[in-house]
């Protein structure tokens, strides 16, 4: 049995957070004694913790002020690895465990398209971290772990960061009895008493997303009375409906926030849409796939390709091409559902737990793990 350390900022509602708390659980199955450290504390995802996992809060005002306490629990505490989440995590991390004289055991992770994602917070903190977390790649012993080719690409491509320093696991997105579990009930009026088709979208509602192209691509479907859902939260809530009232759709357009169970409603719809500018690789893809229902996404970097074999899954268009994107779900919407399906299943199973923890160790340890 081996003592494994996750280090987050928080268990706050992010694709990062959730996939590392479903890692801590997955690592556990595989027969080790593992700690999920936060920088601060609390978050939704708190909720999705295996029990069996060990958490420790620091409660720190901002994460770069956790280096201390942070130092001193990894000089308290003999782990046999750590890995650390997300860029200003990661450098924090790297300062921490250089005090700690516990470099040689961390590894950090990069869950984003960095050229991309650094853009994206104008924080003079994070800006600072992004600066510095490429220098310091290239420093520290353990390459990075990725979450797909096409982050570890345009890490090495766009900083200084070098072939050497990346590695790549894929995230433990589903369970291993994903294929034997019945869906969740739909929690949205639409997809419980449905009289017309219903598109459906997930995340955080931010520019990255691509929301508003899919609006403008709803606008443009043929079918008259299909319905668009997106479940979640973020700054361009107002902005949003005021383009679907612009655009003459608000009447069947709905944001309610984020679900639950956002996949139980993805399993009653009639097509999920990925809309994205960028990622590093959509969990929220992978989950509408492992449902069966028919999928279209961007060809956005990184991870669609990848995911959806280049196309060979489900259909690929251009990013911020809402002409595409609506020929695209028309398509799919006019097909019979059921059309696919088991392909969209199967594409889904390489993200299972079981398969996905094996390259975490591969990288964490240096070794496969039984």
């Amino acid at each position: 049995m081996k003592r494994l350390l996750i280090i987050l900022h928080d268990l706050s509602a992010g694709g990062a957070e959730k996939m590392m708390a479903r890692l801590a659980g997955a690592l556990v199955d595989a027969g080790n004694d593992v700690t999920l450290l936060m920088l601060t504390g609390g978050g939704v995802n708190v909720a999705l913790v295996d029990p069996r996992v060990k958490q420790v809060e620091l409660r720190s005002a901002r994460s770069a002020s956790a280096v201390p306490a942070l130092a001193s629990f990894l000089r308290q505490n003999h782990f046999d690895a750590q890995l650390a989440a997300l860029t200003h995590v990661n450098v924090v991390a790297i300062a921490a465990a250089a005090l700690s004289g516990t470099l040689a055991r961390l590894h950090v992770s990069e869950r984003n398209a960095f050229s991309r994602d650094k853009h994206v917070n104008s924080s003079l903190r994070v800006r600072l971290a992004y600066w510095l977390a490429p220098l310091l790649y290239r420093l520290i012993p353990n390459p990075v772990i990725c979450v797909s080719r096409g982050v570890a690409q345009d890490l090495v491509e766009t900083t200084v960061a070098r072939t050497q320093d990346v590695t790549i696991a894929d995230n433990p997105v589903l369970d291993n009895d994903f294929r034997d579990k019945p869906p969740g009930c739909p929690t949205h009026r639409w997809l419980q008493e449905k009289t017309s088709p219903v598109i459906v979208a997930v995340g955080r509602l931010a520019p990255q997303k691509g929301f508003d192209t899919l609006i403008e691509a709803f606008a443009r479907l043929p079918v008259r009375n299909a319905r668009l859902i997106i479940f979640g939260e973020g700054a361009l809530r107002d902005d949003l409906l005021a383009q679907a009232a612009r655009l003459s759709v608000a009447d069947r357009f709905d944001l309610p926030g984020y679900a639950d169970d956002p996949m139980a409603q993805v399993a009653a719809a009639d097509c999920f849409v990925l809309s994205s500018r960028f990622e590093g690789s959509p969990n929220a893809l992978v989950e509408a796939l492992s449902t069966g229902t028919p999928v279209v996404s961007t060809r956005c970097p990184y991870g669609p390709q990848d995911i959806l074999e280049d196309g060979a899954v489900a259909p690929l268009v251009s990013v911020d091409d809402p002409q595409a994107l609506a020929q695209a779900i028309g398509i799919e919407l006019a097909q019979p559902r059921g059309r696919h399906r088991q392909t969209r299943i199967d594409a889904a199973a390489r993200f299972m737990s079981s398969r996905a923890v094996q390259t975490y160790l591969a990288a964490l340890l240096g070794r496969q793990s039984s």
